[in-house]
């Protein structure tokens, strides 16, 4: 029985590229693979003609060939000597190596990036505002000195692995094709220690202790990550250390809070400062100010100082921001009988527009009551 032409197989042009004739075998090996296919007893035998036909056009040289022979090309020693072997796990490896086999051509790279660490610094909202310059000491994997992690001891060095031939992968064959797995023997390392270094027990790092500065710019808040390159983990068989990323936790002030680049607090004021006004020292981060509180001021009332918030302009491209203080009004408490009965005299001689929130709020709740009983 004749043979289909490669391309109508794939389902490709003749000028195709090879990118787009690995798509279209990818296309119908997927569909027509025997392990998704156990009730199509045609399956097995398109998908070994589309593998047949990949292998010849994914290849310069037998495409050249097929493209002037045809199918006469790999037939015994045809015109110009090509000859298949029907093995087709070379094109289908090629193709789905990312998701069979990890990758094409030999181990696992015995070189890898060290781990990246993570430490959370704790910083007051002073520091935080204005920036500060601590020194921390982190647990981490450093390179051991004593073999300069390669782990195998002064004088000797790491072997290759006697089960995969310092491949760091074996393949293993599931009918037509073969699929590569990891060494169990190395791991993926590809090489074994017979002699390991004492210090590090084979290992290539040993735990240490490291003291670091860190710079903290003005105006970091809770969250923000601070990246030190290259001070995480050691890497393995001289490969580059990770990151350190360090993270800020601001803890509560007693006076201030925050909110993005303003800060807040709240500032008890007495009853007669309220009703009459005055001047008023409130605290700001950089000491005191005099806040001029009018009269007549109510609590809850806001008062704004500008500039005396958070300067973020180093870490978000912002500026400086405002403070805000809230102002309470204290009932005063421990009152003397003198006290007490001027305070009577006073209410006696108030009026309702003299508390008009108060005036107007049991005048709603009249309403509503007497609206219960219509």
């Amino acid at each position: 029985m004749a043979k289909k032409d490669y391309y109508e197989v794939l389902g490709v042009s003749r000028d195709s590229t090879e990118k787009e004739i690995k798509k279209a075998y990818r296309r119908l090996a997927m569909k027509y693979h025997p392990d998704r296919n156990s009730d199509d007893v045609d399956a097995e035998d398109k998908f070994k003609e589309a593998s047949e036909a990949a292998e010849i056009l994914t290849d310069t040289e037998k495409r050249g060939a097929y493209d002037q022979y045809g199918h006469a090309a790999f037939e015994g020693a045809g015109a110009g000597g090509f000859q298949s072997n029907g093995n087709f796990g070379s094109i289908f490896e090629d193709v789905f190596g990312d998701i069979f086999s990890g990758g094409r051509g030999g181990g696992r790279s015995q070189v890898q990036r060290g781990s990246d660490l993570k430490y959370v610094l704790d910083l007051n909202l002073e520091e935080a505002v204005r920036g500060t310059n601590p020194k921390i000491k982190i647990p981490t994997l450093v390179e051991c000195m004593e073999c300069l992690g390669s782990g195998a001891r002064k004088g000797s060095a790491p072997i290759d692995c006697v089960q995969c031939g310092g491949m760091g992968q074996v393949t293993a064959r599931q009918g037509f094709f073969s699929i590569q797995q990891t060494c169990p023997r190395c791991h993926g390392k590809g090489k074994m220690i017979s002699d390991p270094c004492g210090k590090c027990r084979g290992q290539g790092r040993v735990e240490e202790r490291k003291t670091l500065s860190v710079k903290v710019p003005p105006g970091v808040d809770t969250g923000d990550r601070i990246r030190l390159s290259g001070q995480g983990e050691a890497g393995v068989n001289g490969g580059p250390a990770g990151d350190l990323y360090v993270q800020i936790n601001v803890r509560d002030h007693k006076i201030f809070t925050r909110e993005g680049e303003h800060l807040y607090c709240e500032v008890p004021i007495s009853f007669v400062d309220a009703a009459l006004g005055g001047d008023l020292e409130v605290p700001t981060l950089d000491g005191k100010l005099k806040l001029k509180i009018p009269s007549e001021t109510q609590t809850g009332k806001l008062f704004r100082l500008r500039g005396k918030g958070v300067n973020v302009t180093q870490i978000r491209g912002g500026g400086i921001g405002d403070l805000y203080c809230r102002v309470t009004v204290e009932t005063p408490v421990n009152l003397s009988k003198n006290q007490k009965e001027l305070l009577r005299d006073f209410a006696g001689e108030s009026s309702a527009k003299q508390s008009p929130k108060q005036t107007s709020w049991f005048e709603g709740v009249k309403k509503f009551v007497d609206s219960l009983t219509d």
